[in-house]
């Protein structure tokens, strides 16, 4: 048996989170969160750019094009798949600019060979749920219906991918859970699969 000491259980999770929570039921958000910008470097295998989603709700989200898709060698101008992408954290903190998520997407998309959509959400408990759902299927209406050039000349829309990471994959799962009911209003993106990454789930006994 290993003689290896076990951490001390987790006895304040927002000591843990280094959040505070508010009387007026907002968080004063603490943790460390480097953030990565959007950058159009060529010398980058990946390149990014933010579009915005809903001005008001200050919601956005961020492309993520490999490099390799602009160039003239590209035969065919071979279209790409896409990948809608819901980070993690509890709903609580951290966003698709959080260094590790940009690098997590820029990643994969490079190794994949795919165009990834990083939707940044509103975060509870200011904007409790279904607010992150809303933002989801927001996302997916940008998608559908701008005329961004990274959207309509490297897209395949008829292979999307909705994949979340922890919270994220439960916001992916009830995006789809919607978009069966308004397949039609998303024409022509046609989602195919859910990528659901430790997704959880609970509800009221």
């Amino acid at each position: 048996m290993s003689n290896q000491t076990l951490p001390p259980p987790i006895n304040d999770p927002y000591q843990y989170l280094k959040v505070q929570h508010n009387p007026n039921d907002t968080l004063t958000r603490n943790l460390e969160d480097p953030h990565t910008s959007p950058s159009l470097d060529t010398s980058l295998s990946v390149l990014t750019k933010d579009l915005t989603i809903n001005r008001s709700n200050q919601t956005w989200l961020r492309l993520f094009l490999p490099k390799k898709a602009t160039n003239v060698s590209n035969l065919n101008n071979k279209l790409l798949p896409l990948i809608v992408f819901f980070h993690g954290s509890g709903f609580i903190v951290l966003s698709a600019a959080s260094t590790m998520f940009h690098n997590f997407c820029a990643e994969m998309a490079e190794t994949v060979e795919a165009v990834v959509a990083s939707v940044d959400y509103r975060l509870a408990p200011e904007h409790r749920l279904p607010a992150a759902y809303d933002d989801a299927m927001e996302a997916l209406s940008l998608i559908r219906s701008s005329d961004d050039e990274w959207l309509t000349k490297y897209v395949d829309f008829s292979k999307c991918f909705l994949m979340g990471n922890s919270a994220g994959g439960t916001i992916a799962y009830h995006a789809g859970l919607r978009v069966v009911e308004k397949m039609n209003d998303l024409e022509p993106l046609k989602i195919q699969w859910l990528i659901l990454r430790q997704p959880f789930f609970w509800w009221d006994q």
